[in-house]
């Protein structure tokens, strides 16, 4: 159960226009807002390119960058497909 409230003001026609898409989604407004604001969240902590290691890990980071990459059957099989934009497709 959610217990913590987050409040915030709006201007009517942005309200409208949340309402407008939670009924859309099928959502209430507060299950749409906060999908949403989470989803920004995520994308916006993922986005970051800085992050700071100590040495050892520095050093794993850098191997595993190094690597070879092992075999991925999935990505083979994707490979192998045909674009339908391309010189045989559509």
């Amino acid at each position: 159960m959610r217990d913590a409230a987050i409040n915030l003001r709006a201007l009517p026609e942005e309200r409208a226009l949340i309402d407008r898409a939670a009924q859309v989604m099928g959502k209430t407004r507060s299950d749409f807002m906060l999908e949403a604001a989470c989803e920004r969240a995520q994308a916006v902590l993922l986005d970051q390119v800085h992050f700071t290691l100590d040495a050892e890990r520095f050093r794993l980071f850098l191997e595993l960058l190094d690597a070879s990459p092992g075999p991925n059957p999935g990505l083979e099989r994707l490979l192998a497909v045909a674009a339908p934009w391309g010189p045989t497709g559509g």
